[in-house]
């Protein structure tokens, strides 16, 4: 019982310190909410007081210490002139228009005010999006996301990078837990009409970095889309390095007695004071070598190039790789895969020395650190881009230089609008000395290489239409380009085709009108018709031996001989014509009338498919019908799936309602005697065949006996003629001892030997074989009669032989020592 009670004493014991520790645990975090609710309470009673002509740090603002310690861990310390003129106003809760340099610091700017309200207000994630970052870039967004996640470390809010060529489904699962988006308009108006998750009903905060970009006619369907979607009370932070003042804009975004803040408005130079800004005067031609060399005279320098497009980028990068000119080339441009553009972006922000050819998706916003050059190897589209792009170098109050490449039709009118924005631009000459021409090289790797030829070719159509596109045709004249030299600075040998501009002049030289004021002699008005145009084009080459295709490609490159005008079409007292002379001779050909054309015009019809199948039903053509001919030119019938009788034709051609059975019958009968007949044609021929067949495998079974039969022939007469006949030869054992003979044999033949020659003494042994001489010379007669004695021939063939009962060497000296006595 003891032990038990002891137990229960414990328990009750842990229960009682438990509740004593939820107890203690509930009013520590009482008391930390309370002090958090009492200093934002301080803070917000702080903001009425701020004076941004005090504030030399970012302590002398009523910040969080969360903020204050994330900034101070990312090296921030003193604000900047647009951060400590905006900040205040920002944190009273007013919309703000912010003008100011590039580099000098916006980002923060507008991240510092949106991590406070939201502190201030204790948004959470349950509270859904509070904020909403608009960039018209993804660098850009993606940058600003970083930036965020380092200064708003300790605060406990949840942020979201929002771009295209993101995992779409990833995004939408967390969209309901992300309280600050940071987004590009695109991407976020899928979100907002496809996800269910979005919800930004309770948003406090809608900032939009370089406004003047995102309100322009690129993203105005996609903005107004967004806006219509957002609260009504919100506030508005627009930010921009070239802002926008349009009363149209700003009604779009419902702005309430905004601020406008511009810190260098009324600054000598709208572009940093420590940028060196250039121009030069180069040839279209010229670019490319212009380039080369001075990317072969700044290696150890970091280098950033923009240029119209992307197919340009795309060319010049794959074949500066190709060329080597000693440094690292990088490539930035829209139509790459998102995670290799925030690679490119990434590796050129960490690089000392490196070259980064880009369009001007990089030309906004984005913070390149130690950049040397920005080189604008095409001139940009305004002032405005220029000012954006030359911004990416001479960085918070940091050195660089600038240099623009303009065109000689490009000078002029583009160097007023800059120093009408206050851009102070000094021209500089090119040292000849310096230049390198990389053209053989260019055009041995076109030749070698057909994808790098046909991405040279799209690089010169995309600079083209990007030129003939541009709105202001007093910077951008199409007349003035060059086009075949270009394409020869590009590596190719013949001048791709320029539709889009041909297609451009058939519709402006579609009608040929006359001014009704003028009489019989008078001038003639004339648009030129696209056979003209190609006719004038080609009047000066020669060339009988050049093939189509060259001809073809050559169509719309020099444009410098065409006077047809791309003016803006907006103004209808300009009249895109050409007047054309004509008092020493007539016209062959009658010129119509433009009623008359208009009337010929509205007569054509479209052919559509429904039309076509009416044509087709109307002429009876048959579809799939496959009809034979033989070698008269006579139709070969298909009995199986045509009817040969004349009755069985006459009821098909009939047209009834209905199935007559017995008149079905009777063509039936008639067509199964046909049938008939077919049939037994078939077996006759089958017949036919097999007989021939049987003839043939006779004829040759006949043929190959008899072959047999002669080779047999010719085989016995080349046996009987053409070999040795052996048989005369006498038998080897009686002429030479037997090898295989025993010991006792032959020394039985030794004993006779030594027996006939020991009846006398040595000395005698010559009269000895002569007196024994007698009866070996009987011997050997009886053996020389029997070797030459004639013996009956055998016939002796191939396959059976001779045996003569010796070894083959044994036969081979027998033969020899026979050829040599036949001798």
């Amino acid at each position: 019982m003891d032990g038990n009670s002891e137990g229960l004493d414990r328990k009750q014991t842990y229960k009682k310190s438990k509740r004593k520790k939820k107890i203690t645990w509930n009013k520590s975090k009482n008391n930390k909410l309370k002090s958090e609710v009492a200093s934002i309470q301080s803070l917000k009673e702080a903001y009425n007081n701020i004076d941004a002509s005090k504030v030399n740090s970012f302590k002398d603002f009523p910040l969080s210490q969360k903020t204050l310690k994330g900034l101070k861990e990312c090296g921030y310390v003193k604000p900047t002139e647009i951060q400590q003129q905006s900040i205040g106003l920002s944190l009273w809760g007013l919309d703000i228009l912010g003008a100011a340099k590039t580099g000098s610091g916006k980002t923060l700017a507008f991240l510092i005010p949106v991590l406070e309200a939201l502190y201030c207000k204790q948004w959470t994630r349950l509270d859904g999006i509070g904020a909403l970052i608009i960039t018209p870039t993804r660098e850009l967004a993606y940058q600003i996301f970083e930036t965020l996640r380092k200064v708003g470390y300790y605060h406990d809010m949840s942020a979201g990078l929002i771009i295209g060529g993101k995992d779409l489904h990833f995004e939408k699962k967390r969209m309901d837990k992300c309280n600050i988006l940071i987004c590009t308009p695109g991407r976020l108006l899928q979100h907002m009409d496809e996800n269910p998750l979005f919800d930004c009903s309770n948003m406090q905060i809608l900032v939009l970095d370089e406004a003047d970009r995102c309100l322009d006619l690129g993203f105005e369907a996609t903005m107004n889309n967004i806006i219509e979607n957002l609260p009504p009370e919100r506030q508005t932070l627009l930010f921009s390095a070239t802002q926008t003042k349009s009363v149209r804009d700003l009604a779009r975004l419902s702005l309430k007695d905004p601020m406008y803040v511009s810190v260098h408005e009324h600054a000598k130079h709208s572009t940093p004071e420590s940028l060196r800004q250039s121009y030069i005067i180069c040839n279209l031609h010229d670019k490319i070598n212009m380039l080369w060399s001075f990317i072969r005279n700044h290696l150890k320098q970091k280098i950033l190039v923009f240029m119209a497009s992307c197919k340009q980028v795309k060319y010049v990068y794959e074949m500066f790789c190709h060329l080597r000119p000693g440094t690292t080339l990088l490539a930035l441009y829209g139509t790459l895969h998102q995670l290799r553009r925030m690679a490119i972006y990434e590796s050129f922000c960490r690089k000392s020395n490196a070259v980064l050819f880009a369009t001007d998706i990089a030309a906004r916003g984005l913070d390149f650190p130690e950049v040397d050059w920005v080189v604008q190897l095409d001139c940009p589209e305004d002032a405005n881009t220029y000012i954006h792009r030359a911004g990416r170098t001479a960085r918070y109050h940091k050195g660089g230089e600038s240099l623009l490449v303009l065109l000689p039709s490009e000078e002029q009118c583009m160097v007023e609008e800059l120093n009408a924005k206050k851009i102070p631009v000094s021209k500089i000459k090119i040292n000849p000395m310096k230049l390198q021409s990389p053209l053989r090289k260019m055009e041995a790797f076109l030749a070698r290489d057909p994808s790098l030829k046909e991405s040279a070719q799209r690089a010169f159509v995309s600079y083209v239409k990007s030129i003939f596109l541009m709105k202001n045709k007093k910077i951008f004249n199409i007349h003035a380009l060059d086009t075949e030299l270009y394409s020869r600075s590009l590596g190719l040998a013949v001048p791709p085709r320029i539709r889009f501009l041909q297609r451009a002049q058939k519709q402006r030289g579609q009608q040929i009108t006359k001014p009704e004021n003028l009489g019989k002699d008078s001038d003639l008005w004339v648009l030129p018709s696209s056979d003209a145009l190609n006719s004038q084009k080609f009047r000066n080459t020669s060339s009988s031996e050049s093939s189509d295709e060259e001809s073809n490609q050559k169509q719309g490159t020099r444009l410098t001989q065409q006077s047809l005008a791309f003016g803006n079409d907006d103004s209808d007292s300009e009249l895109d014509v050409l007047k054309v002379k004509r008092r020493d001779h007539e016209l062959e050909m009658e010129i119509p009338s433009p009623e008359e054309n208009f009337h010929q015009n509205a007569k054509k019809k479209v052919l559509t498919k429904v039309a076509m199948a009416k044509k087709i039903l109307k002429k009876k053509i048959i579809a799939n019908k496959k009809t034979l001919f033989n070698d008269e030119g006579q139709a070969v019938l298909d009995h199986a799936k045509e009817k040969v009788s004349d009755l069985a034709r006459e009821y098909e051609s009939q047209i009834r309602g209905g199935i007559d059975i017995e008149e079905a019958k009777q063509v039936l009968r008639e067509e199964d005697k046909y049938d008939k007949q077919r049939f037994r044609d078939k077996i006759k021929a089958k017949h036919r065949e097999e007989k021939v067949k049987l003839k043939k495998a006779r004829h040759e079974q006949k043929k190959q006996e008899k072959s047999e039969s002669e080779e047999d022939f010719d085989n016995e007469e080349d046996a009987e003629e053409g070999h040795l006949d052996l048989s005369w030869l006498p038998d080897p054992d009686k002429v030479y001892p037997l090898r295989d003979m025993g010991a006792e044999d032959s020394d039985r033949n030794e004993l006779s030997h030594a027996g006939r020659g020991s009846d006398g003494d040595g000395d005698d042994y010559d009269s000895d074989d002569d007196d024994d001489g007698d009866g070996d010379s009987c011997l050997e007669e009886e053996d020389k009669n029997h070797m030459f004695q004639p013996s009956k021939r055998k016939r002796f063939r191939e396959d059976e032989p001779l045996d003569t009962g010796l070894s083959l060497q044994e036969d081979e000296d027998l033969a020899v020592h026979l050829l040599r006595n036949a001798r």
